[in-house]
């Protein structure tokens, strides 16, 4: 499962956790060790003002006598290597800025994808808030540490390389002067790096936390507002904010403490090269330009390890957010698709069969018990039963969104398992209870039936299934906006739209979860009107909400408690004592009442 994908990856070291992340993302490493080399230009360039400041002083000022050409010469060199240096720094820039936004595409589309690959049981055990953020939110704080810390590290260790090699040259003694100062200090970082990287896998969590409380605050509005919840909702995401903020602080303070170590280092170290320099000074084994300019690479020495704070803040923000969508990313997809090696069913009349099925979820009862029919082509077929009967989940198995625990679900004498995605997406369609559309006109959520189809075909599509006149009467006809989830239209007129686009899509089978959302009348009319047109000729099951389905159908099947307890005509269940006589008196009860 996901969550214990991230567990697993929480407990990986940093360093694994990027190189992991950095395999998947090939564009990175494409051309990096031209990166590499610019990064060592723009950092060689760095020790060309010291040395030209040390050149001055000991040699274009010597015997008291400024050397006006020497100088010169010296300043020119010295600007010529800026330019270059700032050239190549600007190209490095740009060539990690562009493999970086590219590698991290890959990332996020791989990520998006692989968020579908999973079944709907995994998805179900996170928040969708959550799951959004882990491609979102995470990978962009790896963004801003690939173009902006992995910068920062490539270019400090070059300058910290370099500037110790001049240094040396310079003054051994000195050397070993800085270095005493700040190894202790380099040896207490990875400790620092261990809080910080359980600090931020945290904050990483609680941004999730929080962004799902809030977009499903927004989601559930209408919700929230009509059984005034405002203020336990409202309480909710206090909780939710206040609970990433405290990761937040918890993390900044540590970030905190271990920043102003490094100034008192650095001060100390500067402090002690001024005391000793001058003592070697006087015994001749440094010049006073030496001297200068070793205070001018202590800066460029220094200067990295004063950032590497703030650099290991972004890097453990990234490598917890790694660590996230790794998690999802390595989660196994439990309804994988078997690809090229799979079968692919040719169109026609299409049968169905369940062979011993059993399922349940993880850790919970069992939901189905040991399920075994057959459904013939062409045949329509109701399937009814209380709440919690096991249809859903049937209906689940059968357009395998899920795979049964036991047993086996075959369509044309094929285990569904062994079945290509594309023929059986081809050949299935599930008209889900919501009829979920998405943001934009009718047509385009249409289309998402058939991506081909002209406006055209459209239109003959629903003149067909008899909603010619309720298109017409529409604002804007086809291009009329939905808007989000289908919110400018009723229940009933986003169920048409869904089974147009089913009908549009010309499966062999057909899966209807009826809406059982009250509708006007003349809806009521389509709604018939186009199930009829939709069903016809083709394999229909439907969850049978409504009388009138079951009535209609060929067969009924009921459900009860995970098993199928009865099957038969209509006329012939409603007549034997039993679960369905139970169904369908309610029914007339409450069509009377």
């Amino acid at each position: 499962m996901t969550a214990q994908g991230i567990q697993a990856h929480s407990e990986r070291s940093a360093l694994a956790t990027i190189r992991q992340g950095l395999s998947l993302t090939p564009e990175f490493r494409k051309g990096l060790a031209v990166t590499l080399m610019l990064a060592v230009v723009a950092t060689a360039g760095k020790i060309i003002v010291p040395i030209a400041v040390q050149q001055t002083i000991d040699t274009g000022l010597k015997g008291g006598t400024p050397d006006l050409p020497y100088i010169t010469r010296a300043v020119l060199v010295c600007a010529a290597a800026v330019v270059l240096t700032a050239l190549a720094a600007y190209v490095m820039n740009v060539r990690l800025y562009k493999a970086t936004e590219s590698s991290l595409a890959t990332l996020r589309v791989r990520g998006f994808r692989h968020v579908h690959d999973l079944s709907v049981l995994t998805q179900n055990t996170e928040r969708r808030g959550a799951l959004v953020s882990r491609v979102t939110n995470d990978i962009d704080q790896i963004s801003t540490f690939m173009q902006w810390g992995g910068l920062m590290i490539i270019v400090a260790l070059g300058q910290v390389f370099v500037a110790t090699v001049l240094m040396f040259v310079y003054s051994w003694q000195l050397t070993l002067l800085v270095w005493a100062c700040f190894v202790p200090l380099m040896i207490a970082l990875p400790r620092f790096q261990k809080l910080l990287s359980r600090a931020y896998t945290v904050v990483r969590e609680r941004t999730g936390d929080m962004l799902a409380a809030v977009s499903e605050s927004v989601v559930g509005a209408a919700v929230i507002r009509a059984y005034a919840s405002e203020r336990r909702t409202a309480e909710r995401i206090d909780k939710a904010v206040n609970a990433n903020r405290s990761a937040q602080i918890k993390a900044q303070t540590i970030v905190g403490f271990v920043f102003p170590l490094t100034e008192i280092v650095a001060a100390v170290a500067i402090a002690g090269i001024v005391l000793l320099g001058v003592r070697l000074g006087l015994s001749g084994d440094i010049t006073q330009g030496e001297l200068v300019a070793f205070l001018f690479l202590v800066t460029l020495f220094v200067s990295p390890l004063q950032t590497a704070t703030e650099v290991l803040n972004e890097a453990q923000n990234a490598v917890a957010g790694w660590r996230r969508i790794l998690g999802v990313i390595d989660t196994p997809p439990d309804v994988a698709d078997p690809g090229d090696e799979g079968v692919s069913l040719p169109r026609g009349p299409i049968s169905v069969a369940f062979d011993g099925v059993h399922f349940s979820y993880p850790g919970g009862v069992p939901v189905l018990r040991e399920v075994s029919l057959e459904i013939p082509p062409r045949s329509r077929i109701a399937v009814v039963g209380e709440t919690g009967s096991g249809k859903t989940t049937f209906a689940k198995l059968l357009t395998r969104l899920m795979d049964p625990v036991s047993g086996r679900v075959t369509v044309d004498g094929h285990d569904l398992r062994d079945v290509r995605f594309s023929s059986l997406r081809e050949r299935i369609v599930m008209v889900p209870q919501d009829g979920f559309l998405f943001d934009g006109t009718l047509e385009e959520n249409i289309r998402y039936g058939k991506p081909s189809a002209t406006g055209e075909e459209i239109r003959l599509a629903m003149t067909e299934l008899g909603l010619a006149d309720w298109l017409e009467g529409l604002p804007a006809g086809l291009a009329t906006p939905v808007g989000q989830r289908g919110e400018s239209l009723s229940a009933g007129e986003r169920q048409l739209v869904a089974l147009a686009r089913a009908y549009l899509a010309d499966p062999d089978l057909l899966l209807l979860d009826e809406a059982t959302s009250a509708v006007d009348p003349a809806t009521e009319v389509r709604l018939a009107r186009a199930l009829e047109g939709v069903t016809r000729g083709r394999t229909a099951i439907s969850i049978a909400h409504r009388l009138s389905t079951a009535e209609n159908a060929d067969e009924v099947l009921v459900f009860d408690a995970g098993r199928l307890v009865q099957r038969g005509s209509h006329a012939e269940l409603v007549l034997e004592p039993g679960v369905y006589a139970d169904l369908h008196a309610s029914w007339i009860s409450a069509a009377h009442s």
